[in-house]
């Protein structure tokens, strides 16, 4: 069955990819009873570790090919995990350090805090656009090195003034309005296939100092009328501190406005945790970042991961160290034909 029937079929029963179901190996120790061979947990264990070292390579090359453009999208999102041999029976907090670019794989990277040295860890000796929210430690990253651009996430800052219609709907709501410009903007360009980075550049250039010049001019006024400690306040506050970052969009066509896409490839993590709670050991925080790179990247990419890793587990152990993994990572992998 080929890659697009199966997903149809899937689509069509209402299943996305049934397979990512992000479940806790002592759950699927128990379900293997039912299945009719009982496998216990340990052995499953022992088969994510070594898998999770095989996709490694493919994992590093990803990581490359991310770091080789000239754009990125960067975020992180917590995970508790459990070491035995600090405290029994507490758990403490790690991170995913995550990056991607639209249409690209996606990177996660385990680290046990949110130190802005992690952010260096992740990102290397990256060159170019880099996009975030107003996390300070992708503001140091950038600052330091004159070669990366860093850019806002106009999500971000729509988000506070949602938050704030309640008790301001009139002023909140003319912000909004005026975002919400912005992204009907980019949605015309992109239905008249105007996607190219100088293109769009140069329509931002040309399209986009009206609508932000009004804008900052409210939020100025806003800012003066709010309480500072007010949903409002605090909104317009922040937007005026990123502004910057806000508006060098207009200078690099290849951006989004924001960083939904990031924060969707991010979003299953979240499913995960409800389901294992959190990761029993932090030397297997390494093993789950790899796996959660792949299966996430074959999502983006629509790709069924047991396809997937189907095809590569049984294609890796006949490969060389010479042998390019570009061709394996989920962005360009193909669908064998037989």
């Amino acid at each position: 069955m080929s890659r697009e029937v199966h997903v149809q079929f899937w689509e069509r029963v209402g299943v996305r990819f049934p397979r990512a179901t992000h479940l806790p190996l002592y759950r699927q120790e128990k379900m293997s009873v039912r299945w009719g061979a009982s496998i216990s947990r340990k052995s499953m264990a022992r088969w994510v570790e070594v898998v999770a070292e095989w996709l490694k390579p493919i994992y590093n090359r990803m990581r490359e090919q991310l770091l080789q453009g000239d754009y990125l999208q960067a975020d992180e999102t917590p995970v508790r995990y459990h070491d035995p041999d600090i405290k029994k029976g507490k758990t403490e907090q790690g991170w995913l350090w995550a990056m991607s670019r639209p249409g690209g794989d996606v990177i996660f990277q385990w680290r046990l805090s949110r130190r802005h040295g992690e952010g260096v860890k992740l990102l290397g000796d990256y060159k170019g656009v880099l996009q975030s929210d107003g996390y300070e430690a992708y503001r140091a990253y950038a600052a330091s090195r004159p070669d990366v651009t860093w850019v806002g996430c106009w999500a971000h800052a729509r988000r506070r003034f949602r938050e704030a219609l309640q008790e301001s709907p009139v002023a909140a709501g003319f912000i909004l309005q005026l975002i919400g410009n912005l992204y009907h903007m980019e949605r015309t360009w992109d239905e008249k296939a105007l996607t190219g980075a100088r293109v769009r550049a140069a329509r931002r250039q040309s399209d986009f100092p009206m609508t932000l010049g009004l804008l900052k001019k409210t939020l100025l006024v806003l800012r003066r009328r709010a309480l500072p400690r007010s949903g409002l306040g605090k909104a317009c506050q922040y937007m005026l501190n990123h502004w910057e970052q806000l508006v060098r969009h207009c200078q690099h066509g290849q951006t989004r406005l924001d960083t939904n896409l990031m924060e969707n490839a991010i979003r299953p993590t979240a499913i995960g945790k409800k389901n294992w709670m959190f990761i029993g050991h932090p030397q297997a925080g390494e093993r789950s970042a790899i796996i959660y790179s792949i299966v996430g990247s074959c999502q983006r990419h629509n790709i069924d991961p047991l396809l997937y890793l189907r095809d590569v587990l049984t294609r890796l152990p006949t490969m060389s160290n010479q042998d390019d993994l570009a061709s394996l990572c989920p962005g360009q992998w193909q669908t064998p034909r037989s």
